[in-house]
């Protein structure tokens, strides 16, 4: 699908995030200090939402079972502990998965990310 603009550099203050579509994907986009991120809005492990997960040093966690991913890479930090012990069997059922990233770009006062095979 290449390059879709998301929504528009303003709506986008430091700590803002919106979901947007992209096809049939839910992308969630973020201003993380000033540094915009685009990750899948759908957890690898049970395919939950992660539009109210906590943002903290370029990570971005889980609110349901509080796996963790780079916001730049999408490797996972952290692989469900919560609950704990049935988190942690939680996660031997589901191998820990990386999330989706997107490159984004600010072009003409919008955001735009790029997402293939969409």
């Amino acid at each position: 699908m290449g390059w879709t603009k998301a929504c528009a550099v303003d709506a986008l203050a430091p700590g803002d995030r919106q979901v947007v579509k992209v096809g049939d994907r839910k992308i969630l986009v973020l201003n993380e200090a000033g540094s915009l991120y685009a990750v899948d809005n759908t957890c690898p492990h049970m395919k939950l939402p992660m539009k109210s997960g906590k943002v903290k040093d370029c990570t971005i966690t889980c609110p349901f079972h509080r796996s963790s991913f780079d916001l730049k890479t999408g490797e996972v930090t952290n692989w469900t502990p919560f609950p704990p012990v049935v988190g942690n069997l939680l996660g031997k059922i589901s191998p820990p998965k990386a999330i989706a990233v997107f490159p984004t770009r600010i072009e003409d006062g919008n955001v735009w990310v790029e997402v293939e095979g969409v």
